[in-house]
């Protein structure tokens, strides 16, 4: 392992100021997905910077229709959370699943989002639900956020502070977790709000992605039987040793029908 340096600042501020003036420094929200890309090589980053010691950056707070969660909340702070519980239990439920008790105590919102893992479960959330981005410079509209593969809106030296997610009138997640690690095969969440629905897709490509086609069969009869035929090309979706792309293709209808009875039990 390389050689680096830790910094641990004491605000907001500071925090961009050293990741601005250390381009090749990596922000340390967690660490669960840094750390074990660190062993393996795949990163040599010049220093740490931890925000694990701002205090503004946690938290969960019913903000009128929205819950805003600090970029710095725990996936076990989300799950147990009784804001998130009572007004948007799908999110506590996508939270309560994530990794195993060791990830989901020391994970963050803001670090999963960040690092825009390909398989990873929040971003589901975040386009699901339309929610926005608040950084330390600017708002950002999750359809706007996901470029790719860990790719996202954000600037190198720009920090996720919180995340303002819509409360929906319904909503669900389900997902087909790969058994070792837990990250979703293929996870789909499903919103409604007034007329409008949003089917949001992880696992399956290079960054999560909306489905319109679903979204415009479901707002016209929020349903299962609304899906009947609808089906999702494989060509552009990911294939590794845990399934083809076919298989994942099959597996979005079967998990959005599933996501749409448990929003309407």
């Amino acid at each position: 392992m390389p050689n680096l340096s830790y910094h641990r600042p004491s605000s907001i501020t500071e925090a961009v100021r050293m990741a601005h003036d250390d381009p090749e420094a990596k922000l340390l929200a967690g660490g669960q997905s840094i750390i074990p890309s660190l062993k393996l090589g795949l990163l040599a980053p010049s220093a740490f910077i931890d925000l694990g010691g701002l205090a503004d950056l946690r938290g969960v707070r019913l903000d009128g229709r929205s819950l805003r969660i600090g970029a710095m909340t725990s996936h076990a702070e989300v799950a147990n959370s009784a804001h998130v519980r009572q007004h948007l239990p799908a999110l506590a439920h996508l939270a309560s699943g994530i990794g195993d008790r060791q990830v989901r105590n020391r994970g963050t919102v803001g670090g999963s989002l960040a690092n825009s893992d390909p398989a990873a479960d929040y971003p589901a959330a975040v386009l699901g639900l339309g929610a926005e981005l608040r950084t330390d410079r600017r708002a950002i509209p999750a359809d706007s956020f996901f470029h790719g593969l860990f790719a996202t809106e954000l600037g190198s030296d720009e920090i996720v502070t919180a995340v303002e997610f819509p409360l929906p009138e319904r909503a669900a997640y389900v997902k087909f977790p790969q058994p070792a690690s837990r990250f979703a095969l293929v996870g789909v969440f499903v919103s409604l709000t007034g007329k409008s629905v949003r089917v949001a897709v992880t696992g399956a490509g290079p960054c999560v992605f909306r489905v319109p086609e679903m979204e415009q069969a479901l707002a016209r009869r929020f349903a299962p039987q609304s899906l009947n035929g609808i089906t999702v090309p494989a060509g552009s979706l990911n294939a590794d040793l845990h399934g083809s792309a076919e298989y994942r293709a099959h597996l979005i209808p079967v998990l959005t029908r599933r996501a749409v009875e448990q929003a309407l039990a």
